[in-house]
């Protein structure tokens, strides 16, 4: 699994500078940050598929994630985040500091969201295929307002999202093969 997070990342920064200077993707890069552009926002935590998980269905990747940062410990927190309307209000909720974040949440929010994402494109073979038609493309989420799940808007961020989408799509490849190898 490190293998696969180590070769995203490399594929990452070698489009870095390209990005910084382009209103475009590079080649071979798919840029996304809205859940309603097609094809690709399904790459949102906030688009509209649902994912079971956790014992809970969650009416979308973000409001698992956000509610996850209070997981054990506080289950009327993570029951807030769970009841939100929209993926906004998920979100924000998730940043609000007078709720009390788990300890060790920077030790397991990538493997969090991994397991979530991994999740949602589990359970939607439509937009399993969207990402598996990807092929071996660089995943960016291209925005200004995040440095570390995206991209900073410049190329300057980590991407850990598109890191994570890559990672996932790996796996999900690697699924398919096990399948197709066992009939």
């Amino acid at each position: 699994m490190r293998d696969h997070q180590d070769r995203a990342t490399i594929s990452f920064h070698c489009v870095k500078s390209v990005m910084a200077a382009s209103a475009r993707p590079p080649p071979n890069t798919v840029w996304f940050y809205h859940a309603s552009e097609v094809p690709f926002g399904c790459f949102s935590n906030f688009s509209l598929h649902p994912v079971v998980l956790g014992g809970r269905t969650w009416a979308t990747s973000e409001h698992y994630f956000q509610a996850m940062k209070f997981f054990p410990h506080s289950p009327a927190d993570v029951d807030a985040v769970a009841n939100c309307h929209h993926a906004g209000e998920a979100a924000k909720m998730g940043r609000e500091r007078h709720r009390p974040l788990r300890k060790d949440w920077e030790a397991v929010k990538d493997q969090t969201m991994f397991d979530v994402v991994l999740a949602k494109f589990s359970q939607h073979p439509d937009i399993g295929g969207v990402l598996l038609m990807t092929h071996g493309d660089t995943i960016v989420e291209r925005t200004r307002n995040d440095a570390y799940w995206g991209d900073g808007g410049d190329g300057s961020g980590r991407n850990m999202l598109g890191i994570t989408l890559m990672r996932v799509r790996d796996e999900l490849r690697r699924r398919l093969a096990a399948a197709e190898a066992a009939t």
